[in-house]
């Protein structure tokens, strides 16, 4: 049987990054923290910590806390179920690591996020993460669950359609009138300033790509901006054009405050959910909520 008490401080370890800090969270010394993560090393037979600044879990390490991680919520739910069966000794409700892309987070999955705490104690720990990059946390053991744009199969995962966002290329009335005012050619698109969220976003490129608009060894000049409140403001002002979900902007294109410069060619991503097959039952009503919230926002493509 796994030692609970070392698997409590490895997690703490690897969530917090040093031995101190995880032991201020545990209410131990560090010396407490570090002798159970070394007997759980040594029942383990393999090393469990990258001992550094942070610490980090080894591939075995960062296994051992999700399993941590889904036990907390099975103990959760059932407690909830039938709390004769196991009392409340002020036990510290589970926090549930999820990887979302932040087009999705600033849309509809902050609606899923609130039907699901609404009903619940959990807590939720959001990382932030490209949608063709959240699959690769999930496959690495940072996360239980990820919205993703990754459709193909990833091991020891279920995986289900969420539906698509649907982007359109818009700025500023100003700054098409400065850039295309002969039209979003493809030697216009080389020129124009374009808005990038982070080095991983590559909506803008597929979207060139898709429409036959990039020239060859000539990528556009683009500003970085990891802010979706900012990068729309920032179109908005005319610092650049960028792929914006038709969802997150129908008001600015509404009020002609942004344009879609390109006439309706569109980009469409399709959405999937997809969480560790041993994290079903622990996960059951988080799916059940994200995949109601989707259907109604992403069903017919948004």
């Amino acid at each position: 049987m796994l030692d609970y008490a070392g698997l409590q401080a490895l997690a703490a370890v690897v969530n917090e990054g040093s031995f101190e800090r995880a032991a201020r969270k545990l209410h131990v010394t560090p010396s407490a923290v570090s002798q159970r993560v070394k007997q759980l090393e040594e029942r383990a037979g393999q090393v469990l910590v990258l001992r550094g600044t942070p610490c980090t879990g080894t591939d075995a390490g960062r296994r051992l806390c999700v399993h941590l991680e889904q036990v907390a919520l099975l103990e959760n739910e059932l407690r909830r179920a039938n709390p004769a069966l196991m009392p409340d000794h002020e036990v510290p409700a589970p926090a549930v690591k999820l990887a979302v892309n932040a087009d999705s987070l600033s849309t509809w999955f902050l609606e899923a996020m609130h039907a699901y705490t609404a009903r619940g104690n959990e807590l939720l720990d959001i990382r932030i993460d490209d949608q063709e990059h959240t699959a690769q946390r999930l496959r690495d053991g940072e996360v239980l669950a990820a919205v993703t744009a990754t459709g193909t199969a990833i091991a020891g995962c279920n995986t289900w359609p969420l539906g698509t966002m649907r982007y359109v290329a818009a700025a500023s009335p100003a700054f098409v009138a400065r850039h295309f005012a002969e039209g979003p050619t493809a030697p216009a698109l080389a020129d124009a300033p374009l808005m990038a969220f982070d080095r991983k976003d590559r909506l803008q490129d597929q979207w060139l790509q898709k429409h036959g608009l990039a020239l060859p060894r000539r990528p556009p000049p683009r500003h970085f901006l990891p802010s979706n409140f900012a990068y729309v403001q920032a179109c908005e002002r005319g610092m650049g054009w960028g792929m914006h979900p038709t969802v997150l902007i129908a008001k600015q294109l509404a009020e002609g405050r942004l344009v879609d410069f390109a006439h309706g060619l569109t980009l469409e991503v399709p959405m999937y959910w997809a969480h560790l097959r041993s994290a079903q039952a622990g996960l059951e009503r988080l799916t059940r909520c994200v995949m109601e919230t989707a259907h109604r926002w992403l069903g017919e493509g948004a």
